[in-house]
């Protein structure tokens, strides 16, 4: 049985991605920064008739809560870096608080980097070893350039940018990984209504996992080093990073 860790799954997309991939079959590690909100979670998905899961404790801003985490992974097949934040109040980016976009870097980017390289050498021992990072269409340059894009006013100096460096790492990663079996893509699950937005997002929690497990779960003949989106036709926006 192959396992997945997802970061920041005891609700909403993460929580939404972790019952899918129970539901074809995968084990799954569901990691949470508050280990009684992970439990709760857990609970949840075992009323519902789900056995192979367990709440893992882990803060993926803080090294040390990483570490303790993958001392109780003992596999690993598939690893998504879902945890986000978002600064409080969108701050003008002249005269912002840095630290408050240190702080969401230190979740959005740094925590996603500490995470894939603290359980890289799980993630190695699998046949089909595959790394999503949950990324946002907030991050593309290419659009945030285009004034007839939707959402070309909502720009944010932290949030935006820490997914655009997880973007350009995801690039890196995969470049790096590319003789291997690993399969590296950022995957944008669009605009979801969660209290990330305060419920203000126009798509399902269901659409939005559905896009994570798909490119979690690609087979051997599967892209590298992508960015693909349920907002934004990739396709045809190949500049879209």
């Amino acid at each position: 049985m192959k396992k997945v860790l997802i970061t920041g799954a005891n609700k909403s997309i993460g929580f939404e991605t972790a019952r899918q991939l129970l539901a074809k079959g995968y084990f799954v590690y569901l990691g949470s920064r508050d280990l009684q909100k992970g439990e709760k979670a857990v609970n949840t998905l075992k009323a519902a008739g789900f056995e192979n899961i367990k709440t893992i404790q882990i803060d993926v801003s803080d090294p040390a809560s990483v570490t303790a985490a993958r001392k109780q992974v003992d596999a690993l097949d598939i690893l998504i870096n879902n945890a986000g934040i978002k600064e409080n109040i969108p701050p003008d980016a002249a005269m912002t608080d840095i630290d408050s976009i240190r702080k969401v870097f230190d979740t959005n980017f740094f925590g996603a980097i500490q995470v894939t390289q603290t359980f890289l050498d799980l993630l190695q021992q699998s046949a089909e070893p595959r790394i999503v990072n949950v990324t946002s269409g907030l991050a593309s340059l290419t659009l945030h350039s285009d004034p007839s894009w939707k959402y070309y006013h909502l720009k944010r100096a932290g949030y935006g940018p820490s997914k655009t460096a997880l973007n350009a790492y995801t690039v890196v990663l995969a470049y790096e990984l590319k003789n291997t079996a690993f399969k590296v893509n950022a995957v944008d699950p669009g605009f979801t209504a969660t209290d990330f937005n305060d419920h203000r997002g126009t798509g399902t929690v269901e659409d939005a996992a559905k896009i994570i497990v798909k490119y979690a779960t690609i087979g051997a003949d599967g892209p590298s080093g992508k960015f693909f989106s349920n907002e934004i036709d990739t396709e045809s926006k190949e500049s879209a990073w």
